[in-house]
């Protein structure tokens, strides 16, 4: 397993190793001792699964007081996964980094706590599968909205298809942290 930093301080890409002939594939998705020996001290204790169709965009989501690190993979399909550094006092507050996930690359994004998270779909649909490192709580939940133009995230799209919450979020600066 190959794990990169990225500009974001505790954001990484992580490429699995694969094992591929020509029945198909094999990899380990997450493995604790390696993550540990390599920095990455969390315990994931909830999954998620996603399902989008081309277009749509899923947040920027975050959790409050509970915040979630995440390990993001796409199962099928392709996304352009993004995040956004919250982390009051850190160099990056209010920037961003994002990467494209596919099926083929197979790459994962770590995301740490404190991050607002992501993502548009870039194929036909997308199935994405996800770690987090709390339990969800949905009273919990704040979310930045995706075209804030102090954040200026380069999406490979302009008009998104959006749940109503998520085109109802606040821009970053009028949100307290």
């Amino acid at each position: 397993m190959q794990i990169t930093p990225t500009p974001l301080d505790g954001m990484l890409i992580i490429e699995p190793r694969v094992f591929e002939d020509e029945r198909g594939y094999f990899m380990e998705t997450h493995h604790h001792q390696r993550f540990q020996s390599a920095g990455l001290h969390r315990t994931f204790v909830q999954d998620n699964l996603s399902f989008s169709k081309k277009n749509v965009l899923r947040g920027l989501h975050f959790q409050k007081a509970k915040p979630q690190a995440k390990l993001v993979q796409v199962i099928s399909g392709g996304i352009f996964d993004v995040g956004v550094d919250l982390r009051q006092g850190s160099a990056t507050f209010g920037k961003w980094f994002g990467a494209v996930l596919s099926e083929e690359n197979k790459r994962q994004l770590f995301v740490p706590e404190g991050f607002a998270h992501g993502f548009c779909v870039l194929s036909h649909s997308a199935h994405v599968a996800y770690k987090c490192s709390d339990y969800y709580d949905p009273e919990d939940e704040g979310g930045l909205h995706w075209s804030d133009p102090d954040i200026a995230i380069d999406w490979p799209l302009k008009n998104p298809i959006l749940s109503a919450k998520d085109s109802q979020f606040e821009y970053l600066n009028d949100q307290v942290f």
